[in-house]
């Protein structure tokens, strides 16, 4: 049985813990131990979530797979991107879930969630970056009609940044 529930000042520490577990399991790869640690120390810290938090601007949905936290997901409302010229648009920043559940379809469920919002906010569609060799998100986004519209270097430290494209789908 699945829950989605928005997040709140008091899931910091769980967001942290799945942040850093799920970004490491799909981008530990992606650089050097050196800047992914110094990247996870940096952005998956419970500082960085609760600055996060307190932006009224960002959204945190938390899905629960039989009373266990398995991903989370992080949206804004109205964030329009220079390559993107339509107006009341989403941005998904974050579509995380531990890859044990996988298989299960939650992030697909997830990701729904976050378009049936997106849709009752009166958007006009949804809009991310996802790094160029996470052929699995890719594929995914594809299926769910994304289109690739631009490219986006992905900041990982000052000294190294990852391909990322950005990808758009409108309702």
């Amino acid at each position: 049985m699945t829950t989605i529930v928005r997040a709140t000042l008091s899931d910091i520490e769980l967001l942290t813990q799945i942040g850093k577990t799920s970004f490491l399991e799909a981008h530990g790869r992606s650089a050097s131990e050196e800047n992914i640690n110094e990247y996870v120390g940096k952005n998956f810290t419970n500082k960085a979530f609760e600055e996060a938090l307190k932006d009224t601007n960002n959204i945190f949905y938390i899905i629960y797979f039989n009373e266990k936290a398995v991903g989370y997901s992080k949206i804004i409302f109205n964030c329009q991107h220079p390559n993107i010229p339509i107006k009341n648009i989403t941005k998904l920043e974050r579509l995380y879930l531990l890859e044990e559940f996988h298989s299960l379809k939650l992030g697909l469920e997830l990701f729904n969630y976050n378009l049936n919002e997106s849709v009752k906010h009166k958007q006009s569609g949804i809009w991310l970056f996802v790094w160029t060799e996470n052929h699995k998100a890719i594929n995914f986004y594809k299926k769910a009609g994304f289109k690739i519209v631009g490219q986006h270097d992905f900041q990982i430290t000052a000294t190294h940044s990852n391909p990322n494209h950005q990808m758009l789908l409108t309702f």
